[in-house]
């Protein structure tokens, strides 16, 4: 990792994952977030308390004069507070309002603190797609206010956001038919997130390491959104199985990346999007989600 040149006045925005986490004694971020609780890397951590346990670690050397935002509507993320939480609770919803915290009102992003309550944005100032995307949003908000960043200067930011590589970034468009690689989707949630944020009319190219997953959810959540799956990587044979078992035969296999966009441009119709949101690792056929996503983007790019 890069090393920091930091003083006193150095602001750090990371991203801590539970590996991580697990064996932190003394890191204690001002403001931490959490902003779900899905099941991932139970290849690892095994089971869904310990893996909870080791997000809990983000705030365990926090003190009352921290801050800790988390997602109210996600129940996993919401009671991992019971892991002994002495920072201030800043929630997150985009379904209630709250009396305190950051969430949707009349259409538009606001905070409210012990004092005041404020309007950050509206939704449609909000570029990328999906309503999970609000919710980074809420979280990005919370964050930057209780860290004493100004609501203007927030709501500036939000409106000049369009998006990262590799979540559900737009690649292009060939008769009709749009390009999405989320290669960034590396688990079964961060593929259903995927799915409901382009909500129809999909061909998904998934698969790769996965992590000892359960991938029925995934097949669950197609509903009428997926018209077919392409399959590739070590672990299609077990995504194929969930399918079988969901009653979901619109699927084939390929060997590699090519094969996968070539099949899926040669049946998509005007209207259609390809979708790249694996719901696995990438480290069975790449070095990383990174080059994976690049790759995609080639092949579509050869079209």
């Amino acid at each position: 990792s890069a090393s920091v040149d930091a003083d006193d006045d150095t602001w750090l925005v990371t991203e801590t994952s539970s590996f991580q986490l697990e064996t932190t004694k003394h890191f204690r971020p001002v403001v931490s977030a959490i902003l779900n609780l899905t099941p991932d890397h139970l290849n690892r951590h095994h089971t869904m308390e310990a893996y909870g346990e080791a997000k809990a670690k983000i705030f365990a050397a926090q003190t009352e004069e921290d801050w800790v935002v988390l997602n109210f509507d996600d129940p996993g993320a919401w009671e991992l507070q019971k892991h002994g939480c002495k920072a201030g609770i800043v929630p997150f919803s985009r379904k209630k309002e709250l009396e305190f915290g950051a969430f949707v009102k009349d259409g538009k992003i606001v905070i409210a603190d012990r004092e005041k309550t404020v309007e950050i944005c509206d939704l449609t100032d909000i570029r990328i797609i999906g309503g999970h995307n609000v919710e980074n949003t809420l979280a990005a908000a919370a964050i930057s206010y209780f860290a004493g960043i100004a609501p203007e200067v927030i709501g500036e930011a939000i409106r000049n956001f369009g998006g990262v590589e590799h979540r559900i970034e737009f690649s292009g468009e060939i008769g009709g038919v749009k390009y999405y690689n989320d290669s960034k989707g590396t688990n079964v949630d961060a593929a259903i997130t995927a799915i409901n944020a382009l909500e129809k009319n999909i061909i998904l190219i998934a698969g790769g390491d996965g992590k000892s997953q359960d991938f029925v959810p995934l097949v669950e959540s197609f509903g009428d959104r997926v018209k077919h799956m392409i399959l590739l990587g070590r672990d299609a044979g077990i995504i194929a199985r969930a399918a079988d078992e969901k009653g979901f035969n619109r699927y084939s296999f390929a060997k590699d990346m090519d094969e996968c966009v070539a099949k899926a441009a040669e049946m998509a119709v005007s209207g259609d999007n390809v979708l790249l949101s694996p719901a696995c690792a990438s480290w069975d056929m790449y070095p990383n989600f990174e080059v994976r996503g690049e790759h995609f983007k080639k092949c579509v790019s050869r079209l």
